[in-house]
């Protein structure tokens, strides 16, 4: 009889005790339940791309050529492990400062702004008004950041869909609709988004889309209505697929860019992703304009505001 390890790990200790199984060390820790949960598929996503990558080098021509194939694909497969492993230890230090709860937002429709209520007050540091225009420069890359009139149903909520597109000589390279909605408190949600990458033109993905309600993602926190410093939000959560996460870092930030500035006033937060352990950005958000600069710390890379266009009630 084959043991179900996963359905085990999600199972309640007190059903393991009542079947007798010593439940896992994590039990009574959804949060960190999940995280090895998600590590495991990353574990057997990268023995499943070596036992394929096998497959390809046993149908060369030369018993070299099959030789230095499986080589290659036993050191990427010893490196997709090692991802894996970095990604555990990244996933429990964020449970540990988190807490252990279960992630599951109550999302009661009847508590969100409608899009024009929203536009009438908007959250200072996430301005959600038709018609605004961001755009920022990061390196060769442009990106312009448009609030749509449209909007979009989602778990009985109307979000707003912001368009997001990034161009490189002029070629999309990524076009994005994200899908938010404000709190009667302030708070902006972020309820998905439909991600497209390009390449010469073609359509070649799109990972990292989701949205809230569907396949057991939900819905995250893009800007409280109160920043405190040191509270630690997920953005998103749609497992192995969009796990982007963030802490306030202060609320008295200095920032200074072509499209706006701030004096004292900025929101600086630390932003990184779940999936993808060492990179980060901060990121700095002036009232009443919104994101002005994300920096990656390690690198020191900038995305600047080039200019930022109001909109209109």
């Amino acid at each position: 009889m084959k043991t179900h390890t996963r359905a085990i790990l999600a199972a309640p200790s007190f059903f393991l005790l009542a079947a007798g199984i010593t439940p896992p060390a994590e039990a009574g820790n959804p949060c960190k339940i999940a995280a090895k949960a998600v590590v495991d598929a990353c574990k057997d996503d990268a023995n499943a791309e070596q036992s394929i990558a096998f497959g390809y080098c046993v149908n060369l021509s030369t018993k070299e050529q099959t030789k230095a194939c499986k080589a290659a694909a036993r050191a990427a497969f010893e490196e997709a492990k090692d991802e894996c492993a970095d990604q555990l230890d990244g996933r429990k230090d964020f449970c540990d400062a988190i807490g252990p709860d279960p992630y599951n937002p109550q999302i009661v429709p009847a508590n969100f702004l409608s899009p024009a209520a929203t536009a009438a007050n908007p959250n200072p540091y996430f301005p959600l008004v038709v018609g605004s225009v961001w755009t920022y420069q990061k390196g060769s890359e442009t990106i312009v950041v448009t609030v749509t009139d449209k909007t979009k149903v989602i778990q009985g909520v109307t979000t707003i869909v912001v368009h997001d597109v990034v161009s490189v000589g002029g070629e999309p390279v990524e076009d994005t609709d994200d899908y938010f909605a404000q709190h009667i408190d302030g708070t902006v949600w972020y309820f998905g988004e439909l991600s497209r990458d390009f390449e010469d033109g073609e359509l070649v993905s799109i990972e990292g889309s989701f949205r809230a309600g569907v396949d057991g993602a939900k819905a995250g926190i893009i800007m409280l209505a109160t920043p405190t410093v040191g509270t630690l939000y997920r953005q998103e959560f749609a497992l192995d697929e969009a796990e982007d996460a963030a802490e306030v870092l202060s609320i008295t930030g200095t920032e200074s860019v072509p499209g706006g500035s701030c004096t004292g006033t900025c929101v600086v937060t630390r932003d990184f992703n779940l999936l993808e352990p060492g990179g980060e950005e901060n990121k700095h958000y002036a009232p009443g304009i919104g994101l002005i600069l994300e920096v990656n710390p390690e690198s020191g890379a900038r995305t600047e505001l080039i200019s930022f266009v109001p909109g209109s009630l």
